[in-house]
């Protein structure tokens, strides 16, 4: 095991915030589409509410992008997290569907700068061999989170569902401060090297068969692994199974639970054995248990489904994210991390819609059975990247 030293101070700073965030987006995420539903909307409408927070994070990516590299990822990343806070405050007093609806479109407005930036700062911050790592490590900041969320959130029901929505802009407020004192804006100079380096475009990433592959696995992996089943898990079990609340929530912590094993060692292996040798088998796992998700009748058998699901689901997304680090391979990139960025957001807002308007029509097996196979189809996208990503990018 590598000592914790090896890793930049920023990069654990980045890790702290992240786990702010996570912990209230975990308390408010099992709550957004029954919180939609008391408004006498359809499970498709209730979907929306995800689907539009995707939607503006793919409408707003490009000019995020510009304005990051502008002002800097740092300043940026704090005027995303104020921008999401006052959205999920002001969510929390919604008296109709249209106003929770644009509300969150605005949330996502900032949560795109805020993870852009991140993103960009975790790609700059983190030492070349140690790029599957340091995703790992931020990932499972956000799924430790997600893990404690829903129980919390279970907890606090009693209380209503416009609470979550107040402790989430708290949590964000706290992730601010984090930032604010503990991480300098980074270093904008570079060595000769990387000064006379243009900017990656992304017909230039385009190129690289892996960079392809990871816009079709970051597309997959958002539209099943965080919309469809953050959405229609909560429906599916309180509405169409008609188990209890703490179902859903056991539901949801099990798959955030698998994928926060899975992260222990999903990083290291993707630095050491090539991307492609662990994202594929990821995306086969969780592809497979979400297309028998919709059909299971015994809640155990249910939770422990989930669980399995999540742990495919930590396989893919530190593998997915040092690989755009071994793309650019040094180089500032802002567009390519964005456009990366927007092939899940893409996913994000196709997914739960169309999943939404499956199971209004044809029920909820045949929603969890297309996402699913979304998934495992993104395994031919592999293919081709075969040659440069079976090894890792060790460096040093």
């Amino acid at each position: 095991m590598k000592r914790t030293g090896e890793m930049p101070r920023e990069i654990w700073v980045l890790v702290a915030a992240a786990l702010a965030v996570a912990l209230g987006y975990g308390i408010v995420a099992p709550i957004i589409p029954q919180f939609a539903r008391s408004f006498d909307v359809s499970v498709m409408a209730a979907s929306a509410l995800t689907s539009v927070f995707a939607g503006m994070r793919l409408v707003f990516a490009t000019p995020g992008g510009k304005l990051i590299d502008m002002f800097g990822e740092r300043k940026m990343y704090m005027t995303g997290l104020l921008i999401v806070a006052l959205s999920s405050a002001a969510s929390g007093f919604a008296q109709s569907y249209s106003q929770l609806l644009v509300l969150r479109g605005i949330g996502g407005i900032g949560s795109i700068v805020f993870s852009v930036s991140a993103m960009s700062l975790i790609i700059k911050l983190s030492p070349p061999g140690q790029r599957g790592r340091a995703s790992s490590l931020y990932g499972s900041a956000f799924l430790l989170g997600n893990i404690l969320g829903p129980s919390l959130g279970s907890l606090l029901a009693v209380w209503g569902m416009r609470l979550p929505f107040f402790i989430y802009a708290g949590t964000l407020m706290v992730s601010f401060v984090v930032i604010l004192i503990w991480l300098p804006e980074p270093d904008r100079t570079h060595d000769a090297d990387d000064v006379a380096a243009e900017p990656m475009t992304v017909r230039e990433a385009v190129s690289s068969p892996t960079y392809r592959a990871v816009l079709v696995t970051g597309f997959s992996h958002a539209w099943t692994n965080m919309g469809v089943r953050l959405t229609m898990i909560p429906l599916a079990t309180g509405v169409a199974m008609g188990y209890g609340e703490w179902v859903s929530g056991a539901a949801l912590t099990a798959g955030a639970l698998g994928t926060a094993l899975a992260l222990l060692v999903a990083g290291s292996w993707s630095d050491r054995y090539g991307r492609m040798r662990v994202i594929v088998p990821g995306l086969v796992l969780s592809g497979a248990m979400t297309m028998i998700f919709g059909n299971l009748d015994n809640p155990a058998i249910l939770v422990a489904v989930a669980f399995v699901t999540g742990l495919g689901a930590g396989l893919i997304q530190p593998g997915e994210q040092g690989a755009v680090a071994d793309v650019l391979d040094g180089r500032a990139g802002g567009k390519v991390v964005s456009t990366f960025q927007m092939a899940g957001d893409l996913g994000q807002i196709i997914g739960p819609l169309l999943a939404g308007f499956i199971a209004d029509r044809l029920g909820y097996s045949y929603a969890f059975a297309l996402s699913g196979a979304i998934l495992i189809l993104a395994v031919i996208a592999w293919i081709p990247a075969r040659t440069d990503s079976y090894r890792g990018y060790r460096r040093d």
